[in-house]
């Protein structure tokens, strides 16, 4: 195709979206409005995925030791905990630790409570924190660590803790709502599909009578078309451009305001920067993607005269 070609085909399609007024209103209303709830959703469904794999990244197995291991013994056991193939990081905490741990849990309030509890009148118990690779594996993981007591007399493992009931329920809602929000993105992009593609096509259709005396005259199916690919992209990109440009602002308006609240309720929303291109690149594309789709479908009804 001639540049000079080309030049002609999207001057004519900008000049057809500034010149159907009411038409091109209606269509690029579509497209935001559905583009704009099909984001939302899409964003919603985003962070609750990243807060679930945030959760799921902090279960971890306690295995609480008996009080008179030797530290020998504990040597060996955390090499033994490593070889686990579930098993990504083992972290010894000694009851010292764990004694300072827990009075800074409590704070000045609960100071008095651990008053005399130091050096051997410590009644913690020598630990490992013991992360696994994949969160899902945990409880495999807690069972081959107790398997370790097995032939040791006098058994090393006091307790190994890692929630056990809890965790399992957690994973079981957790894929449910990963699994919800998945199929509601789906579809509603599917019913924005739709929607968007049937509001450019009236735009079309209210031409039929221009696209049927152009082929009458003589003119080519690609020359009839290629101004309608640039009409129907323009819509599509202009009708992406306004519910990019809400949902990014008040996304990034959400973290600044609530950043605050939301870290004391222990919520973590995913950084604007992780999450903009991403948001942003995937609603312009889509939308210019079904304007040229919903063009396309719409002119080559009408070519056939």
């Amino acid at each position: 195709m001639k540049i000079s070609t080309l030049l002609r085909h999207l001057r004519e399609g900008t000049k057809n979206v500034a010149r159907n007024g009411w038409m091109t209103f209606a269509s690029v209303s579509s497209i935001s409005i559905s583009l704009f709830i099909l984001g939302l959703f899409l964003l919603l469904s985003l962070n609750v995925n990243y807060l679930t794999q945030q959760i799921e990244s902090q279960v971890e197995i306690k295995v609480y030791l008996e009080v008179d291991t030797s530290q020998e013994t504990i040597d060996v056991l955390e090499e033994k905990i490593k070889e686990i193939p579930q098993v990504s990081t083992v972290t010894f905490v000694s009851k010292a630790e764990g004694l300072e741990f827990l009075r800074q849990r409590l704070g000045e309030s609960g100071a008095d409570l651990l008053e005399g509890f130091e050096g051997e009148n410590n009644p913690l118990n020598d630990s490992f924190t013991v992360e696994v690779t994949d969160p899902h594996q945990v409880g495999t993981a807690a069972a081959a660590i107790e398997g370790l007591n097995e032939g040791e007399f006098p058994p090393p493992i006091y307790k190994v803790s890692y929630g056990k009931g809890q965790v399992e329920t957690m994973f079981r809602v957790t894929e449910i709502v990963r699994n919800v929000g998945l199929v509601l993105v789906l579809l509603l992009a599917v019913t924005s599909i739709f929607l968007i593609a049937n509001t450019i096509k009236l735009t079309i259709i209210n031409r039929r009578r221009e696209i049927s005396i152009m082929k009458l005259v003589g003119a080519t199916n690609a020359f009839i078309r290629w101004p309608f690919f640039v009409e129907g992209a323009l819509l599509g990109l202009l009708g992406s451009l306004i519910p990019v440009g809400a949902l990014l602002y008040g996304y990034w308006a959400l973290l600044n305001v609530s950043q605050l609240e939301l870290s004391l309720l222990m919520i973590k929303l995913l950084p604007f920067e992780d999450i903009g291109l991403t948001l942003g690149g995937f609603l312009l594309g889509l939308g210019v993607i079904i304007g040229v789709w919903g063009s396309l479908l719409s002119v080559r009804k009408y070519l056939r005269v």
